[in-house]
């Protein structure tokens, strides 16, 4: 019912189990070099070296930026409309269009677009809310939120082949192979 439309066939992919954070980013690495693009890593701690040996781009600042800039411009053009175009009043023979009296508020609607963005970007590059992952059926993968270190090479990764794959993860630390049920 929550599959991924990506995948077509089976296995969803191959999950390999390590012991420690170090036997992972060797494992990732030792992925990387052998051309798997599409990996997955699964700590339970944050490990920042684990984000940038997967090569992952967070695109998130700039999704932030474009957030506060287009607030910028929303209170800018919010006010202009308002005292220029709209309902043009002249007070002690100041300038219709004063922008420094726009300040304030581009201000906060920058903040306000930007911490909009921030959440709901957060959400959509996590790919949020997920009620269901094909991991969460491979028995023993609640120690990911314990005690163990979690590598999925998903079969939409260009280089996947089962048995390729398969010696690629044997030949790491790993000290379980599962294969993950495409639901």
């Amino acid at each position: 019912m929550f599959g991924n439309p990506k995948v077509k066939g089976p296995v969803f992919g191959l999950l390999a189990e390590y012991e420690d954070g170090n036997a992972l980013l060797d494992a990732i690495r030792h992925g990387r070099s052998a051309g798997y693009e599409r990996m997955e890593a699964y700590t339970p701690l944050p490990m920042h070296e684990v984000f940038e040996a997967l090569g992952d781009k967070n695109r998130l600042p700039l999704l932030v930026l474009f957030g506060g800039i287009a607030g910028a411009v929303t209170g800018f053009a919010l006010q202009y409309w308002s005292h220029v175009i709209h309902y043009p009043y002249n007070i002690g023979g100041r300038p219709l269009n004063s922008w420094p009296s726009f300040i304030v508020v581009m201000f906060e609607l920058t903040i306000l677009f930007a911490a909009l963005t921030a959440v709901f970007g957060m959400l959509l590059l996590n790919g949020l809310p997920r009620p269901h992952h094909p991991v969460f059926d491979v028995p023993g993968f609640e120690e990911a939120s314990h005690s163990r270190f979690f590598l999925l090479v998903p079969a939409y990764d260009p280089e996947f082949h089962m048995e390729r794959t398969k010696q690629m993860l044997s030949a790491t630390a790993t000290v379980q192979l599962s294969e993950v049920p495409n639901p």
